[in-house]
């Protein structure tokens, strides 16, 4: 009797343990490990990131990092973690979390437009992909992919098309820049490439001309008329005249392209610089920002006119008015700078 008792008191404590061991590993395995209350949550992991990097990303979203770490161990996943983005939906187990890491990352999307210069370009790049701004901005420069492909210091900004790009969260800096060249070359149609020969323009030459435009105009049905102007003032061999070339000149010199400059005056139009195209005839060396691609094509293919004079109209608020004649538009601007002088708008 008493040897039945202990082999019962055994049969119950070994029963005990592999209750235990197997509500365990169902736990560690099957049950939900979420601590989040929206439908799905994203995580993004770096390249070569380990599981202490891993779980410290992943701890707001979990229940519990530690069953996470046993799973993850058990599962062979701790020493194999993939970069890359991805979706946890609510209530996944950590069977589930890691099955979903091992998969196919999710990409990104990466948004940018109207950007200065490849400083600003890289840093708003790399608010969206893994590498850091200074790795984007060192490969945008890099001079023998530039030279390679038409492109150099100045007008290296031309070959980045603003637009809404998907991407995996680790591409390199250098596939970013390859991707964007890929865009660019797919852009310049025959047709586009035709128009721009009309024009006696460049790729890169337009994209410099369109910069223009956009800064002079908001209005997207204005710029064909103003891009008119500028080819019109081109083949007399007359210079630009660009308000907003004096400003990129004036942010350049001063390094400070957070500079706020609502008014050029007299005394900005004698700054020595090529982007001052009141002092230098043709184009500036390269863009003074990323048009927008209704700026591209309304250099390629601009309203037919013969105004070589533009100021902005003060009855209606963001346009322009347009002459043939120097006499007419100075006419004009004393008109314009009168109502300017009236709404006491200063630098």
């Amino acid at each position: 009797m008493y040897k039945m008792k202990i082999g019962l008191a055994i049969i119950l404590i070994i029963a005990g343990f592999g209750l235990y061991f197997t509500y365990t590993f169902y736990r560690v395995f099957f049950l939900p490990n979420t601590a989040f209350e929206n439908k799905t949550s994203y995580v993004f992991i770096n390249t070569g990131s380990d599981i202490e990097s891993l779980l410290e990303e992943l701890a707001p979203l979990l229940n519990s990092s530690d069953d996470f770490r046993l799973a993850a161990e058990k599962k062979g996943y701790a020493t194999r973690i993939k970069a890359g983005k991805y979706a946890i939906n609510k209530g996944m187990s950590n069977n589930d979390l890691i099955n979903r890491l091992r998969g196919k990352s999710l990409p990104v999307r990466v948004i940018f437009n109207n950007q200065e210069r490849l400083e600003d370009l890289a840093g708003r790049v790399a608010q969206q992909l893994e590498a850091d701004s200074l790795a984007f901005l060192t490969q945008m420069r890099e001079a023998v992919f530039l030279a390679k492909h038409g492109f150099n210091q100045d007008t290296a900004l031309a070959m980045y098309l603003p637009n809404t790009y998907e991407f995996f969260w680790n591409s390199s800096p250098k596939y970013f820049q390859k991707r964007m060249l890929t865009q660019y070359e797919s852009f310049w149609t025959p047709k586009r490439r035709d128009a721009a020969q009309k024009q006696g323009l460049s790729p890169n030459e337009v994209i410099t001309l369109a910069a223009i435009v956009q800064k002079e105009s908001l209005k997207i049905d204005e710029r064909p008329l103003i891009a008119q102007v500028y080819l019109n003032r081109l083949k007399k061999k007359m210079r630009l005249q660009a308000d907003p070339t004096v400003v990129y000149a004036l942010k350049k010199e001063q390094n400070d392209f957070s500079l706020v400059i609502r008014r050029v005056l007299r005394k900005d139009l004698k700054i020595k610089s090529l982007y001052n195209t009141y002092r230098n005839k043709g184009l500036p060396p390269g863009p003074i920002a990323m048009p927008d691609i209704s700026a591209i094509d309304a250099v390629l293919f601009p309203a037919s006119h013969n105004y070589l004079f533009f100021v902005a109209d003060p009855n209606k608020p963001g346009y322009h008015d347009f002459s043939t004649s120097l006499r007419d538009h100075n006419r004009k601007a004393r008109k314009y700078y009168r109502w300017l002088n009236q709404q006491k708008l200063y630098r």
